[in-house]
């Protein structure tokens, strides 16, 4: 049953340094679809940055800002109403901000709705808002999202709502988040009649999955495998005998690597392998944890063999994937051997999934 809707509900966007422009286009399309399917503008928004000049989004557009943090908490504090706060991120996990920290604590005293989109979840982690709570988190920042950030209940899904917190992943779930919303407000129908002029064949509900099936992925379709990699994905950081791995599909240890050489052109423990470095480098790149210390939450004994794995894999030293693009690239070129960028790399890059930024 829809909610009563008797004034506007408006909302502040927050936008952090490059964020994601389709995460942000797909909240503000979301609402300015539901007034003109309402026919009044039930609700509002406004854009805020930093100093209050236009924020850089990923892609180097730039969106005109409504107002700066200061002046938004100094109108905050003189208002008896509190709008909801959407802080947008992109893929980058956003730089310690006190005065942010501060304001979006003063929104949630004031008992306004949080919402965190893309790198925003991180921002109010940070703050210290999301402990107990479900967030969404994208894939890519999961791995140093859920090292960093222990008392949040993070998943991999399109986007969550728990109380007054709503998170997403970014990409398109913004649209279906904030159609969520309007439903929880107006309706099914009038939600059917959005996606009926954005030409959206369906929405998807808080907890749904934000990347595509395995058997999508890796295009494979035989249960046995599609299980045994399931069991793989969800022991990193602890890897399992293959022993352990073969009792879940039913199927000898034989079998499997046939399967697993046919399907994949690689043998199990190799695919295993690359699941495990690929943790590894989304740590790297998106979290300050020590090498060390990566290595071991990666399921590898010690941090040579970690870095020598790593080295055959990505071409350089772990410690070496932290440094800026440009020298990394330098370093690449050293020597041929050093060019070569693993399978799995390639795959992800050039992966389409619905909800990357």
């Amino acid at each position: 049953m829809a909610e009563s809707q008797s004034t506007c509900r408006n909302y502040c966007f927050y936008l952090l340094p490059a964020f994601s422009l389709q995460a942000f286009s797909s909240a503000v399309e979301a609402l300015r679809l539901a007034n003109e399917v309402l026919g009044r503008d039930v609700y509002s928004w406004q854009v805020i940055s930093d100093d209050g000049q236009p924020a850089a989004s990923s892609c180097g557009l730039l969106v005109c800002a409504d107002s700066s943090l200061l002046f938004e908490r100094e109108r905050a504090r003189r208002s008896m109403s509190a709008s909801a706060v959407v802080v947008v991120g992109g893929r980058n996990a956003p730089s310690p901000h006190k005065q942010l920290d501060a304001w979006l604590r003063e929104c949630r005293n004031r008992r306004g709705s949080l919402v965190g989109i893309a790198g925003g979840t991180i921002a109010l982690a940070r703050a210290g808002l999301a402990e107990g709570r479900r967030c969404a988190v994208h894939w890519e920042q999961f791995p140093a999202f859920s090292e960093r950030f222990l008392g949040v209940v993070a998943t991999q899904t399109a986007f969550e709502r728990d109380g007054d917190l709503y998170t997403c992943a970014g990409g398109d779930a913004p649209f279906d988040m904030f159609l969520n919303l309007v439903d929880r407000h107006h309706g099914t129908a009038i939600v059917n009649r959005i996606c009926e002029k954005a030409i959206a064949c369906r929405t998807r509900s808080a907890g749904e999955r934000q990347r595509l099936p395995l058997h999508s992925r890796v295009q494979l379709n035989h249960p046995g495998v599609i299980k045994v990699i399931e069991q793989m994905e969800s022991n990193l950081t602890e890897p399992l005998l293959l022993e352990e791995l073969v009792v879940s599909a039913g199927l000898s240890r034989r079998q499997i690597e046939r399967l697993f050489s046919r399907e994949l052109g690689c043998s199990p423990s190799r695919y295993y392998l690359d699941l495990r470095l690929e943790r590894a480098h989304l740590l790297l790149i998106n979290s300050r944890l020590p090498v060390f210390e990566i290595a071991m939450s990666c399921g590898f004994v010690s941090a040579s063999h970690f870095s020598k794995a790593y080295r055959e894999a990505y071409g350089c030293a772990p410690h070496q994937s932290r440094l800026p693009v440009t020298q990394r690239k330098k370093l690449m070129s050293i020597g041929p051997s050093k060019t070569k960028i693993r399978q799995i790399d390639l795959r992800l890059r050039n992966e389409i999934m619905p909800n990357c930024q």
